[in-house]
């Protein structure tokens, strides 16, 4: 087996997550891309969406995309989300393919254990609006000395976010073109993203 992750706060999931799954899928012939939404991110700020409503949106974006599934293996966790304590529990056997885009590349070697997750999976990074493709030095190294490569997906970057969409949200402004339009009537019915905070 073979098993793309791809991990994030998904406050909402949008079509540009949808989009990376996809290409991830196909481009590196996995059996499945699973989309992993984390329980209390420990480097970013509060979440606008419960727990609940992140699992809820992502299920449903997911209705209707063969070979993407969600994993709540994050948020039933307590405390805060660490990708290697993620890594630790999955089971052994699938070969892993850690998905990212370039903007979390950047700061990768701030991840705890960040030389543990690299040697756990095959590390694929995608290009995110404003970002390069580049390793870090530090990560370029140690990768280099441990015979890893990086993998650079082929993906046309598409310049959504979920702070614009929640920003769009508050001031009752269209987000239709951003997410899928289950997750957009969900949005609406339960209330989300009224208040944004930055």
């Amino acid at each position: 087996m073979r098993i793309g992750l791809l991990g994030g706060s998904f406050d909402p999931v949008h079509r540009a997550h949808l989009e990376l799954a996809r290409t991830g899928l196909r481009a590196l012939n996995l059996d499945q891309v699973q989309l992993i939404p984390a329980g209390q991110p420990w480097q970013k700020p509060p979440l606008g969406a419960s727990t609940e409503d992140r699992l809820q949106m992502i299920k449903l974006a997911l209705e209707q995309e063969p070979g993407l599934i969600v994993n709540p293996v994050e948020i039933n966790r307590t405390g805060p989300t660490y990708t290697i304590e993620t890594l630790e529990s999955l089971p052994p056997g699938p070969e892993y393919f850690w998905i990212l885009g370039a903007d979390q590349l950047a700061n990768f070697c701030t991840w705890r254990r960040w030389q543990e997750i690299v040697s756990r999976v095959q590390l694929v990074v995608a290009q995110r609006p404003g970002s390069d493709l580049i390793a870090p030095p530090e990560l370029a190294s140690w990768m280099q000395l441990h015979d890893k490569r990086l993998i650079h997906l082929p993906f046309e970057p598409l310049d959504i976010s979920a702070n614009e969409i929640r920003k769009r949200t508050a001031l009752a402004e269209s987000t239709s073109d951003f997410l899928p339009e289950a997750v957009g009537q969900y949005i609406t019915a339960r209330g989300l993203y009224r208040q944004h905070t930055a």
